[in-house]
């Protein structure tokens, strides 16, 4: 197959301009070292012009409870638990749900010859908005049981809801004039106290941390788009 990228003006091509984009995702979060994070959400966005979109998004993700829980966790409650440390507790947040507005911008496009006259059309666009995340705050600690096996127990620590400024990329590749197929990833930032992980000790300093979601869509544009015409 070859891949054929470009950086010219799609204006004139009117293959999104004045369409309604919604797009059903699924995702996942790569980069929390404490809990999975299945992510499942709605993107909707009007295109204004070929290069730039305005969008909202719906994310929600379901706590599983102690299901959610990843190795690392269950490996650091339980090093204290075995040498006797009774004041120690692992700090995590899980991401519940998301409410952001962005703005998109896809500067280029491009075609693959898959097989033989087989072309897939594709662009590559950036995204940069600001918006709401809630999140279930919880609290591991490992205890011994009877045949000195580590249990780790979760108590809930509480929820918030903070502001969440977000920057990613992604790929739309067209199926047909109506679907495409669409991959992205995204960085939600936001700011929260340190982790506490003495309970006796309160910790007031803040953070920077970020919730990388990629995720794989298919996109749904009302009303059909128009062809494109190539002069590459």
């Amino acid at each position: 197959s070859r891949m054929r990228f470009s950086n010219r003006s799609l204006r004139a091509l009117c293959l999104k301009e004045g369409r309604i984009e919604a797009t059903p995702i699924l995702g996942y979060v790569p980069n929390d070292p404490m809990v999975k994070r299945f992510v499942g959400g709605l993107l909707g966005a009007y295109h204004f012009s070929e290069e730039f979109a305005a969008e909202g998004a719906f994310l929600y993700s379901p706590d599983l409870g102690q299901s959610d829980l990843k190795g690392l966790t269950h490996t650091l409650v339980g090093i204290p638990a075995r040498e006797g440390v009774k004041n120690f507790q692992q700090p995590l947040d899980k991401m519940i749900m998301g409410a952001t507005f962005a703005a998109r911008w896809a500067p280029f496009y491009g075609k693959i010859n898959v097989i033989g006259e087989s072309v897939l059309n594709f662009d590559a666009y950036g995204v940069l908005g600001m918006g709401m995340l809630s999140l279930q705050s919880y609290y591991a600690t490992g205890e011994l049981d009877s045949t000195d096996t580590v249990v780790t127990n979760l108590e809930a620590a509480g929820k918030k809801v903070v502001i969440t400024p977000n920057i990613g990329i992604g790929f739309n590749f067209f199926l047909n004039q109506t679907m495409a197929l669409k991959l992205d990833a995204r960085s939600y930032f936001y700011i929260a106290n340190e982790p506490q992980y003495n309970p006796n000790e309160p910790v007031e300093t803040k953070r920077l941390y970020n919730n990388l979601v990629a995720s794989v869509g298919l996109s749904f544009f009302i009303p059909e788009m128009k062809k494109r015409m190539y002069n590459f």
